[in-house]
């Protein structure tokens, strides 16, 4: 699987999905250079939910000590259009968004500062008083750089510190 996932179906070409290829389109892209494997790609696209571990344990109740706080909490997600709707229904936690960029959705993805501004915009949520979480560096970086308070998760303990240390949660 590492090595179909690395010469395959790659970060890289999962990306376009996410910035709103269909994998349809995508399967098709890889034809040329994988005919021999397009069995295995349309079952990655049929199978992809499966990949999907679930929620780092932890990280659910922070983000349920926020809502009864009554902050308002959005989320802005790198997903296809095709397979984030089943994970919405998987994890029930999804519902308890204000609401949701899906980067499928709005064809670009974080860290592109476009999908920032048009959860800003849409939610009318001003950066400066708002604070971005993500397990990759380079999207809280490109948060900060629009003036969002930016915080590179590592673990639900650092989270809830830093978030503590913010006035979001209470020590």
């Amino acid at each position: 699987m590492e090595h179909f996932l690395a010469t395959v179906c790659t970060t890289e070409w999962n990306e376009c999905q996410d910035a709103g290829r269909t994998f349809a389109e995508g399967t098709r892209a890889l034809l040329p250079q994988h005919a021999d494997k397009i069995e295995l790609i349309e079952a990655f696209g049929k199978r992809f939910g499966e990949l999907i571990a679930g929620p780092i344990d932890g990280t659910v109740e922070v983000l349920s000590e926020v809502k009864q706080r009554g902050i308002p909490v959005y989320a802005i997600t790198n997903w296809s259009a095709e397979t984030f709707p089943p994970q919405r229904e998987r994890f029930p936690f999804l519902s308890w968004f204000d609401g949701i960029v899906v980067s499928g959705l709005e064809g670009v993805i974080k860290p592109d500062p476009r999908i920032f501004r048009i959860l800003c915009e849409r939610y009318r949520v001003a950066p400066k008083s708002a604070v971005f979480i993500d397990d990759v560096a380079a999207n809280a970086a490109a948060a900060a750089a629009l003036g969002i308070h930016g915080i590179h998760f590592r673990s639900p303990e650092q989270l809830r510190r830093e978030l503590v240390a913010v006035g979001l949660l209470p020590p």
